[in-house]
């Protein structure tokens, strides 16, 4: 039976997720296709979902909190963070998981001597990554522009702070998980704040991929090594595809396709 996938979003017409399904559902021979479906309002994501009969779907900005709403059941990992990128129906109810953080924790792992971080943003993909950075070991501060945003990471001992409240200091590696420089040139952050954490960090990640961000420019002028959210996009599909397939086929095998894919 032909099975459809899709990616929400808003925008989401930079995603590369249908490219590096579509390659692993061909080579792989499954009968199935993956599209995008740009939803501007996340309180119709499972009445789309159904609407459209999908098989299973990922979630992008700003949508994973209103997915892990939209879930019938959710893995432990999913409930601990609040936050779902993956969707699968099973017998007429969906199933909601977080790829993204494992997926994230795959991709900084290259960085050596990184032990404090600091994390740009406080929307779902900070929610389920800063919680798996620290059960790793890692010691997580986030900065954002609101303070209404925060108070849940508060609640769960995080160290936060907005544009108003924040004291520079040196952390290892400054993640930009906000949604600047998705479609316009914008910063994270204000330039004056950027620009002393950037020049005593040792890495800069931005999870946008697909194009280099004002964030990985300013970055790049202090030689810091970068890397865009390509390595993360990659481990979180792998993951996702694992249970569209219902974990079929050799995550190593499926990496190296969805790689290929995107050069």
């Amino acid at each position: 039976m032909h099975k459809k996938f899709a990616i929400f979003g808003h925008p989401v017409e930079h995603s590369l997720s249908p490219l590096i399904h579509n390659s692993a559902f061909i080579e792989l021979g499954v009968d199935a296709h993956y599209f995008k479906i740009d939803l501007k309002d996340g309180n119709r994501l499972k009445e789309t979902f159904f609407n459209e009969k999908l098989s299973g779907a990922n979630i992008t900005v700003p949508h994973k909190e209103a997915a892990f709403q939209a879930s019938d059941h959710l893995d432990e990992f999913a409930k601990k963070v609040g936050a779902v990128n993956t969707l699968v129906v099973k017998n007429g109810e969906l199933y909601g998981y977080n790829t993204d953080a494992p997926g994230f924790l795959r991709s900084i792992a290259k960085f050596e001597d990184i032990n404090s971080i600091l994390i740009l943003g406080a929307g779902g993909t900070t929610k389920s990554t800063s919680v798996i950075l620290r059960d790793a070991g890692y010691n997580i501060s986030i900065l954002n522009r609101s303070e209404k945003r925060l108070e849940s990471f508060k609640e769960q001992g995080f160290t936060c702070a907005t544009f108003e409240t924040f004291t520079p200091k040196k952390y290892d590696l400054i993640v930009n998980m906000t949604s600047a420089g998705l479609k316009e040139n914008s910063l994270p952050a204000p330039i004056e704040i950027l620009e002393p954490l950037l020049h005593d960090a040792q890495a800069a990640v931005d999870i946008i991929y697909g194009k280099e961000t004002p964030f990985l420019q300013l970055a790049k002028k202090y030689n810091l090594p970068c890397s865009d959210g390509k390595d993360m996009l990659i481990a979180q599909a792998v993951l996702a595809f694992d249970y569209f397939t219902e974990h079929k086929f050799d995550l190593e095998k499926v990496e190296s396709i969805m790689q290929n894919a995107i050069g």
